[in-house]
């Protein structure tokens, strides 16, 4: 089932189930308000709202209306954790490489996590806000996924059965305040503004054999200011797969229903035709772009985003059809916004 939160003018919205071409919705009231009172009570009340999908999916919804992705929140419009991970290492290796620093072996065997601010998400048309150009503004493609509970000392295979919901992400990142703040060795903070996510989060059987475990084999397609800059496959380069990056949270403690687990920057490794390397699916971050440009010609060409710009993350199935619906933002000037 596909379900969304919509705008109602409190914090957390009105949680409301939509249809698979994502054409029609329906409020799930008198089921559940909010998508957390589901995760917390997913074997009770999902057996509901999946009735209620598939009355709607079957025309027969009495107060069906349509479906409109610009009145939605983020579908946790506020969660109990965020963490965000980096699955994809073809990205670090690039980042890396193109400042003649040698990746730790270790990041071949444990992914990379942060914690990030989940308290004020951004819808996926909300504008993103923020104060300067100059901090580097820089948009993120990426896949998520919602947890039930998961206890701590879970293994990758337990944790998979605790995943509940996938959606698309977009993790702003603002480039010129990372190297401070990690030359402090305490990791991301103010450079990680506010995360959009897709219009609607979906359960793992909408996804059918493009989720396999714990990878979403689909494109993940970016589009900046109009024009497609990235079209890479989320599943089969992800070195660490969402039960992997579940488990290395439940290390030391447990995850609890209502956590929003990322995957980090969707990374493609380049094509090697008569020793010339290509990266013919382009990028799912500017960062990326602009490391590739400084291992090609010696200095990044690309610059970050300006006040005005769009971006539009989407992924399409196998048939053609959204998944998630689209994000859709505008970068805007928050003095003035």
């Amino acid at each position: 089932m596909k379900l969304a939160t919509y705008k109602d003018g409190s914090r957390d919205g009105q949680l409301v189930v939509v249809s698979r071409d994502l054409s029609t919705a329906h409020y799930a009231t008198g089921i559940a308000n909010k998508l957390q009172q589901a995760l917390d009570d997913w074997g009770f009340i999902s057996p509901q709202l999946q009735d209620l999908y598939d009355t709607l999916n079957q025309g027969k919804a009495r107060h069906a209306f349509p479906f409109d992705a610009k009145q939605c929140m983020a579908p946790l419009p506020r969660a109990y954790q965020w963490a965000d991970g980096s699955a994809y290492i073809n990205h670090v290796e690039l980042v890396r490489l193109a400042r003649n620093s040698e990746v730790p072996a270790n990041y071949y065997t444990e992914p990379l996590m942060y914690q990030g601010g989940s308290d004020d998400f951004l819808g996926p048309c909300d504008n993103s806000p923020c104060m300067s150009e100059a901090f580097g503004i820089d948009f993120e493609a990426e896949v998520a996924v919602v947890t039930g509970d998961v206890k701590m000392g879970s293994t990758p295979e337990q944790a998979l059965d605790g995943i509940r919901l996938v959606m698309l992400a977009n993790d702003w990142s603002l480039r010129h305040l990372i190297p401070d703040e990690l030359a402090k060795s305490f990791g991301f903070f103010q450079s990680k503004p506010a995360t959009a996510f897709s219009p609607v989060a979906v359960t793992l059987d909408e996804l059918g054999d493009a989720w396999n475990q714990g990878r979403l084999s689909l494109t993940i397609q970016s589009a900046w200011n109009g024009r497609t800059v990235g079209m890479c496959d989320a599943g089969q380069e992800m070195t660490f797969h969402f039960g992997q990056l579940i488990a290395h949270i439940c290390k030391t403690r447990n995850v609890r229903a209502g956590s929003i687990v990322g995957s980090g920057t969707v990374s493609n490794r380049a094509t090697e035709t008569d020793g010339k390397k290509e990266w013919t699916k382009g990028y799912s971050c500017i960062a990326e772009k602009r490391a590739i440009e400084t291992i090609q010609t010696g200095k990044p060409i690309t610059d970050y985003m300006k006040f005005g710009d769009t971006i539009k993350i989407e992924m399409k199935g196998k048939d053609g059809q959204s998944v998630f619906g689209a994000i859709e933002q505008e970068v805007v000037n928050a003095s003035t916004a």
